[in-house]
């Protein structure tokens, strides 16, 4: 099977510590997976996804669809990037409505919606690599790589001065979050669904012993990598030597994978087929027809796409005129586009 080439090399390249740390096997499986479980703990996030219904409906095109839209962002040439940003902010335009857990209205193009998802996705990312990969970062490293989170962060609604430069600012984040999350029983309930990794990520025909073993590790494996209060908050505790046998045992398999490329092409090819044209090319070092990094604002201007901060503010000005477009019924089933809701 061929790859294609990218244009370039998007926004981060091969000397951003983003290429490394979101290459690693462990953003795959792990964290994608602690990302979207601590992220239901949000009453206005799990509202949404709740009256979406398309989590439990379509759980590993949900999945295949995420995972193309977080490797597009950071492995996408500029223009797969902008316009992928830009399909998404429209997505979210209608996923608007309320939260009845705690009475407010949610937006998922809110920057203060999109700041803690993508934090998390950031956070848990950069910790799975961490604990079940090479280890910590260099200090230099890790400063260069919230650098590189907050240059993400201009492609959804975030004002990149909101995001955090240090691991200290991400903990300071997360301890002023905490009174807005709620472990409701919808939470919960999500929760637990996702951490059943072997009916979001194998595909149909895996060996049922494969899956029960597949599935038995990696949610404790998950769990071992999340604080205390988040645990109890989302009726996943477990214990201590649980989580030490877990991170033990998920460890050389996550290693093993990393040691190859092969394994590494198969696995994604596996769990995420959409992503794999996007990701295998970096895999390989097929180098993309520019090997030049790009600049948002340069790139925008080229191919003629609004930043996302600034669609929002219309997308505000035209709802205040109720002319914005209209939530989604309770349940849809939005069309097969190639990002996520």
């Amino acid at each position: 099977m061929g790859v294609r080439r990218h244009q370039d090399y998007g926004f981060f390249g091969p000397d951003s510590v983003t290429w490394r740390v979101w290459s690693y096997p462990t953003s795959l499986v792990l964290g994608f997976l602690r990302a979207v479980v601590i992220e239901e703990l949000d009453p206005h996030l799990v509202a949404s996804v709740d009256q979406s219904g398309q989590v439990k409906q379509r759980p590993k095109l949900r999945y295949d669809r995420t995972m193309q839209y977080f490797a597009t962002v950071k492995f996408g040439d500029a223009e797969s990037v902008l316009r992928a940003s830009d399909t998404l902010m429209k997505i979210h335009s209608r996923a608007i409505g309320l939260d009845p857990v705690t009475g407010g209205r949610y937006d998922a193009n809110d920057p203060a919606s999109q700041l803690w998802i993508h934090l998390t996705a950031w956070h848990s990312i950069l910790y799975t690599y961490e604990v079940f990969g090479p280890g910590k970062l260099e200090p230099e490293e890790e400063a260069r790589y919230w650098e590189e989170c907050a240059l993400a962060a201009e492609f959804q609604t975030i004002d990149p001065a909101d995001v955090p430069r240090s691991r200290e600012g991400i903990r300071a984040y997360f301890a002023a979050y905490r009174p807005r999350l709620v472990g409701s029983e919808v939470a919960q309930d999500m929760m637990d669904f996702l951490l059943d990794a072997n009916s979001i990520v194998l595909p149909d025909g895996v060996p049922a012993p494969v899956r029960i073993l597949f599935n038995a590790v990696t949610r404790r494996a998950i769990i071992a990598t999340m604080p205390r209060w988040m645990r109890k908050l989302g009726a996943t505790t477990q214990s201590g030597l649980t989580d030490r046998i877990a991170i033990a045992t998920a460890r050389p398999f996550v290693r093993l994978i990393a040691a190859s490329t092969w394994l590494q092409v198969w696995a994604l090819r596996l769990a995420s087929p959409r992503t794999a044209p996007i990701l295998e090319p970096v895999m390989r070092g097929i180098p993309p027809v520019r090997p030049v990094v790009r600049e948002p604002e340069e790139a925008r201007a080229e191919y003629g796409i609004v930043d996302p901060r600034t669609q929002y503010q219309e997308l505000l000005a035209a709802r205040a005129r109720l002319a914005g477009p209209d939530p989604y019924p309770l349940h849809h089933r939005e069309a097969l586009i190639p990002f996520p809701a």
